[in-house]
């Protein structure tokens, strides 16, 4: 197989836009008490397309969510640019998701009495600075399933739906949970090449779970997560496309 460098090897990283420290997360007390995250040191970079691989329990999704304005940890500090998610009000975490994060998750949660556009659209008219629908679909591959409902759409078409949802708004970061944990190999295909691209000509910061050793190849940093740490960070020198992924 041959493996292509999508990447500009001579290009200067850019300075981080995430920076976390001493990341704790325990949920529960005594006899009930779950360490999710230990003391856990992070940096993710403008643009970056990172994947967190690692067993169930070990941290990802909690990571995820304290990143992405859903969870508070317990302790230490995540800082996304000037914005101090730890020990921000419920309502400036509100505002910091919804200008700027686009979500995706397993599963598509559309809403099935809508059409395609009309999905995409509810978000849009709570963003400050969207792009039209139409061009969101078209981001990925989807233009001509505009006027269907989610009923008509196979299960990769969903979840093209639900990336296009999450970037309608023109999010700084996009967050992926377990994105083609219920696709098969080739519509996985297809939502990891929308989600590259969204990356590549949005610049948009990337970050992507997933149980699919494969999909590493795609990122530009793989962090490996064990027992709530980071147990291994791995550059990625030569970036591969989503249609050169096979599990």
């Amino acid at each position: 197989m041959e493996v292509r460098d999508i990447r500009d090897s001579a290009a200067q990283p850019p300075a981080p836009v995430f920076v976390a420290r001493g990341l704790t997360k325990v949920y529960g007390s005594g006899d009930a008490r779950v360490v999710a995250l230990k003391d856990v040191d992070l940096d993710i970079r403008q643009g970056e397309f990172i994947v967190l691989l690692g067993p169930s329990g070990s941290g990802k999704s909690t990571l995820l969510n304290i990143l992405g304005g859903l969870d508070a940890p317990t302790s230490g500090t995540a800082i996304w640019r000037d914005h101090h998610l730890t020990g921000a009000s419920d309502e400036e975490l509100t505002a910091y998701r919804r200008d700027h994060v686009g979500f995706v998750f397993q599963f598509y949660n559309l809403i099935p009495s809508l059409t395609v556009e009309e999905n995409v659209r509810l978000v849009a008219q709570i963003a400050s600075d969207p792009m039209k629908p139409g061009e969101a679909l078209d981001l990925v591959g989807l233009s001509e399933r505009a006027g269907h409902f989610p009923s008509q759409l196979s299960g990769g078409e969903q979840q093209r739906v639900a990336v296009a949802r999450a970037i309608v708004k023109r999010p700084d970061i996009l967050l992926c949970d377990e994105p083609t944990g219920a696709l098969d190999v080739d519509t996985g295909r297809l939502v990891l090449a929308a989600i590259a691209k969204v990356n590549a000509e949005l610049g948009t910061t990337t970050a992507v779970i997933t149980h699919n050793t494969a999909i590493a190849g795609m990122a530009d940093r793989v962090l490996r997560l064990s027992g709530g740490r980071i147990v291994r960070e791995e550059p990625n020198p030569k970036r591969i496309h989503a249609e050169d992924v096979t599990w």
